[in-house]
């Protein structure tokens, strides 16, 4: 028996030696992708040996893995066996959606120069002798010059002070106390990526700069449409619908600041800052701004500059008197989300020509070539997440997430194992991927035979699993058209960015993909669809929520700030519907 340890899931224990890795790791509840069933020849089940022996590379291995990924140590779980023990990175790729959520997102360390600085003070009691006031008294035991209290924060401190025997921690931001605490009060911080279908949520040790707990919701603007624009004319039909919009956001983020305290014990009264990203509208709808005049040409963002306000101003139920950090905006379709997502994966500082994608409902990329940035907004719409397709859903128990034909015989496979319920975005673009290899589809995504394929009310469908006393799930013509277009606005983006800059699409040297769909995704499969352009794959990163992990360096670090703005001032914008020929050119990014 020799001990393997699954990193970064976290999993370690005993492995026979007549067990392969992919055998321990569903012992160890390691969830790898293996839609072939362990016998070789999915190539999706890899990992990379850290440290530690295992057998040698079988035939199915060197057919699967190119020579590069041998020598770094990547092997097929199903193939290789423990002969000492050994220590296992497992890439989010190789990971079921549940744990690759769990695992995803970039860490990047830096050193914490929070806007917040806990102190404690401890006061003598005021006497006759003695009868200084309260706020002088505090600043006093502070050691500080006399700066300013927050006017809430204020109305509470003679109480407090007394309630806590003199003895106090203070919450201080610049030269304001923004909050009061016991002593040894954890001062807490919200890092918020509010996209167009989802909402993520960090806490943070304000101190340290640890992430103290996560969470992510469904953005409840959605019941005012799946896109911004829909969201944007709803706002501009009366100022109701613009402060409903806002209230659905803010409540929403306090329901969450509670859900994530509740995690660890803690009162959101103890969130001192927060950080807030999302796309331009969704960052003009959070602050109330105006909105109409994003939605027409030339589409003119109110603010593009960062901002702190407080957050009882937009309604957000944390400490009294702490602040929101939005960071700045780039153009009318690039917020501050692309901003955060180029602020975590350090674009900046490339060396190489770096494409970065940030996959969602709308989609922002990125071109860095020799130092020179340019980004694109591309609405790619809600098909990712589900919508819009017959069996569509979410990422979820049940979901059809991974699918391969291979010699006319079909294997699926679903998140958790559980019986097929319907098909994820992933899952979508696997199924349409390897119709096309079979040649099920043609480049222009027109279904042809095959013995799956069947008419059902005049529709073709193609049937990815049957299910007792129920319908079928089944991908239709029109869900290969939703897709289509999803993919198409993406890879026309990318061509955008490419010849704006006078290179070829080989020229990219590296490829970052963010996003909570970017995370899922097979980038075979949207290489084959002609989302991503045919590229190695060994240039293709998935870094998760980028703009999450954007957020929280914003949080505890001023210093990221500063760089945020650096970023919004460097990066260029290219506006999509201005391309020439752009119907032309969308139309053949459509091809598969």
């Amino acid at each position: 028996m020799f001990n393997v340890d699954f990193e970064p899931v976290g999993r370690r224990g005993p492995c026979a030696s007549d067990q392969s890795l992919l055998d321990c790791a569903r012992q160890l509840s390691v969830d790898l992708v293996s839609i072939c069933g362990g016998i070789g020849n999915c190539d999706h089940c890899k990992v990379q040996v850290i440290s530690g022996r295992v057998s040698n590379p079988t035939l199915e291995e060197e057919a699967s893995l190119s020579k590069s990924e041998l020598e770094q140590g990547y092997r097929l779980a199903c193939q290789a066996y423990p002969l000492s023990e050994i220590k296992l990175h497992v890439p989010p790729e190789s990971l079921t959606a549940p744990q690759r959520t769990q695992v995803e997102g970039l860490e990047v360390d830096v050193l914490p120069e929070p806007p917040i600085r806990g102190l404690e003070a401890h006061l003598s009691a005021p006497t006759l002798d003695s009868p200084i006031s309260d706020d002088s008294n505090l600043w006093a035991s502070l050691h500080l010059p006399i700066g300013t209290i927050d006017f809430q924060v204020q109305q509470t401190l003679s109480k407090t002070l007394r309630d806590l025997n003199w003895n106090i921690c203070v919450a201080l931001r610049e030269n304001e106390i923004i909050a009061l605490g016991a002593p040894d009060t954890k001062w807490l911080g919200l890092a918020v990526d509010i996209g167009t279908t989802k909402i993520a949520g960090y806490l943070l040790d304000m101190e340290s700069g640890k992430t103290l707990a996560s969470k992510g919701m469904m953005n409840p603007q959605i019941s005012y449409g799946e896109d911004v624009i829909s969201r944007i004319v709803a706002s501009s039909k009366s100022p109701e619908n613009a402060i409903k919009l806002q209230t659905l956001l803010t409540d929403a983020l306090s329901q969450l600041a509670v859900d994530l305290c509740a995690e660890i014990s803690a009162d959101p009264t103890n969130i001192v800052e927060a950080v807030v990203v999302g796309n331009t509208a969704i960052h003009h709808l959070f602050l109330r701004l105006p909105v109409k005049q994003l939605g027409l040409a030339p589409y003119i963002p109110a603010m593009r500059s960062s901002v702190d306000i407080k957050a009882r101003e937009l309604g957000l139920k944390i400490a009294p008197g702490a602040y929101v950090h939005l960071l700045p905006n780039i153009a009318g379709y690039v917020g501050a989300d692309h901003v955060a997502m180029l602020l975590a994966t350090r674009i900046t500082e490339a060396d190489k020509t770096t494409l970065a994608i940030d996959i969602g409902t709308n989609t922002e990329i990125c071109l860095n070539h020799r130092g020179r940035m340019t980004s694109v907004s591309c609405a790619s719409g809600p098909a990712f997440e589900g919508a819009h397709i017959k069996f569509g859903m979410r990422a979820a128990p049940g979901a059809i997430e991974h699918v391969r034909l291979l010699d006319g015989k079909l294997e699926i496979q679903t998140i958790g194992g559980e019986a097929p319920v319907g098909i994820c975005g992933s899952g979508l673009l696997d199924v349409v991927a390897q119709l096309r290899l079979n040649n099920v589809l043609d480049k222009n995504g027109k279904m042809g035979e095959h013995p799956l394929l069947r008419k059902q009310n005049g529709s073709t469908e193609f049937v990815l699993a049957e299910r007792d006393g129920q319908e079928p799930i089944t991908l239709s013509q029109k869900d290969v058209r939703e897709l289509q277009l999803a993919k198409a606005a993406i890879r026309l983006g990318i061509q955008a960015l490419v010849q704006a800059e006078g290179i070829e699409e080989g020229d990219i040297e590296q490829v970052i993909i963010a996003g909570a769909f970017g995370t899922f995704i097979d980038v075979k499969s949207a290489i084959t669809i002609a989302m991503l352009p045919p590229l190695p794959l060994e240039r293709f990163k998935q870094v998760g929520n980028a703009a999450g992990t954007g957020a929280r360096l914003a949080l505890i670090s001023q210093s990221q700030r500063t760089k945020a703005n650096q970023i919004a001032e460097q990066d260029g914008y290219i506006e999509l519907a201005a391309v020439p020929n752009f119907n032309r050119k969308f139309a053949e990014a459509t091809y598969l």
